[in-house]
């Protein structure tokens, strides 16, 4: 049964590919939503992240499986790609440094063409850090976020695209869907440099997605890019990086997307604009931490 089940080429639809978004951003809405209303009651840190990954990303793991089941063989690993091997701790570190060196490539463009872009990781670093939160974040961002997001856009979305379209359309078709996907009103105009940044990377994961036939290698070239940024951002070490003039431009993470940036001096109408290559630098190093809706 599953040699003939394992020959048969899944097919999903549209539709699976539409509710697949449509769910993600939903559940990451409400979960920015939920949060917000129980901020004032003074629960620890690491209940909000775990509100977070339970309403903002189990939603998506079950349109997952019923989209499998529904329309393909129901078996993840078939139908999307979600069949872990151990050579993907090979891979993931390759496909990361595809990616990063797509986002340089994407970050050239938004400071060449003076695009204007926001971070969302400055409530971060700004939050009292302890060893729950630490764990909570990591969590979240590093393991829940990196193989839901791949399952959602390097599996359903790019799964049901590539069999409709020719692949390269495909590739670059989902990975503007992914940038797109981070988008958060609070952001402004600064969501323009962030989602050409972050379709950069999308795209990077998709084609290794594609060439490699599994979601393996990206989920942890995903979790690389979050741990990196959040380590850079809880060490300090971007701030300090700003303070010497640096214009090193630094990894950005791909998840967490609604984290309210404050811009200069805590002014929320800077947010999101550039003044000068440093600034646009550590926008851009801060940018792309998508759905950890970090509270203080």
């Amino acid at each position: 049964m599953d040699d003939r089940r394992r020959s048969i080429t899944p097919t999903l639809p549209l539709g699976a590919v539409v509710g697949a978004i449509v769910v993600l951003t939903t559940s990451l809405i409400t979960s920015k939503y939920l949060l917000d209303a129980v901020v004032d009651f003074g629960w620890p840190l690491a209940v909000y992240v775990a509100l977070l990954a339970l309403v903002g990303y189990a939603p998506s793991v079950w349109w997952c499986r019923y989209a499998s089941a529904r329309w393909a063989t129901g078996d993840l690993g078939v139908d999307i790609g979600l069949s872990p091997r151990w050579s993907d701790l090979g891979w993931g570190p390759v496909v990361w440094l595809a990616a990063l060196g797509a986002q340089l490539a994407a970050a050239a463009v938004v400071v060449v063409l003076g695009i204007p872009i926001s971070g969302n990781t400055d409530a971060i670093d700004q939050a009292s850090v302890d060893r729950t939160y630490v764990v909570a974040i990591v969590i979240t961002a590093v393991i829940a976020a990196p193989i839901v997001e791949e399952m959602v856009f390097r599996g359903v979305v790019l799964r049901g695209l590539r069999s409709r379209l020719p692949a390269l359309v495909a590739v670059i078709a989902q990975g503007v869907l992914f940038g797109a996907a981070h988008v958060d009103p609070v952001r402004g105009a600064g969501n323009a440099g962030l989602v050409v940044v972050l379709s950069g990377v999308g795209i990077a994961f998709g084609a290794a997605s594609h060439l490699l036939g599994r979601l393996g290698p990206s989920i942890v070239a995903h979790a690389l890019f979050n741990g990196a940024v959040l380590l850079i951002v809880l060490t300090g070490v971007a701030d300090r990086l700003q303070d010497a003039g640096s214009a090193v431009v630094q990894v950005g993470v791909v998840d967490q997307p609604h984290v309210t940036d404050s811009g200069r001096d805590g002014d929320p109408a800077s947010a999101g604009h550039s003044h000068g290559v440093v600034q646009v630098v550590d926008r851009f190093e801060r940018a792309g931490v998508e759905h950890a809706h970090v509270v203080q």
